[in-house]
């Protein structure tokens, strides 16, 4: 809408003050929407669209069939206004659970995105499976997901007593082995012996780690 008479016309006449699809997680004022893109292919594609605008590697904005999309929204009295979304494949061969997260610039600094991030996990642990995002991660997203990472893989170690493996901790968390070794390597916690990555670390490591790092808004 390049006019703002144009803007104004649309509010006078559009009826829609939610996303399409189904409502699957309400707190307080945070709502979650789950939208077919089978279903809603035009809303899918424009939600692509707006997120091409600030995302420079975004390429899908046409061929939105094969995903479903989770629209973040926050309500009032004049309905649920979009704060950000992601998509996943419905069959993805190599069990990425997201393939493109965006959380629009107002509502940036927020926590929104790393809600976002342990939404896709809830989905991944209610399927019984593993999940990763699709690789090759944004810049961005390198950061906002190593800062999830850190401390949901820090907070599942400081719950454990005595030793514990990386497939422990895989199927605590629900994030792949891979992300998991990549992400200990980072911190200085895993070591490569006899053939397998072994976890080295002390509790009053771990305790110093979670201490340094800001804690993160979860479901």
């Amino acid at each position: 809408m390049r006019l703002e008479i144009t803007f104004r016309y649309h509010l006078g006449t559009c009826k829609c003050r939610q996303p399409p699809g189904r409502e699957i997680y309400r707190k307080g004022s945070i709502s979650v929407y789950e939208v077919d893109a089978q279903d809603n292919k035009i809303y899918c594609q424009n939600m692509c669209l707006l997120a091409k605008l600030f995302l420079d590697h975004k390429t899908l904005y046409f061929d939105v069939e094969p995903f479903m999309f989770y629209a973040l929204t926050e309500v009032d009295k004049w309905g649920a206004h979009l704060v950000g979304y992601f998509s996943k494949e419905k069959d993805s061969p190599d069990g990425n659970n997201l393939a493109c997260i965006l959380t629009l610039p107002p509502y940036q600094r927020k926590g929104y995105g790393k809600f976002l991030i342990s939404f896709s996990y809830l989905l991944s642990k209610r399927e019984g499976v593993v999940g990763s995002p699709e690789k090759p991660l944004s810049d961005l997203g390198k950061l906002s997901y190593r800062s999830y990472w850190i401390w949901i893989i820090l907070e599942a170690l400081c719950n454990y007593k005595g030793s514990v493996s990386i497939k422990n901790l895989s199927d605590t968390t629900g994030i792949a082995q891979v992300d998991i070794i990549q992400t200990l390597q980072t911190l200085g916690m895993v070591k490569y012996w006899k053939g397998q990555h072994v976890i080295c670390v002390s509790p009053k490591v771990i305790e110093d780690h979670l201490a340094s790092v800001k804690s993160i808004h979860l479901l």
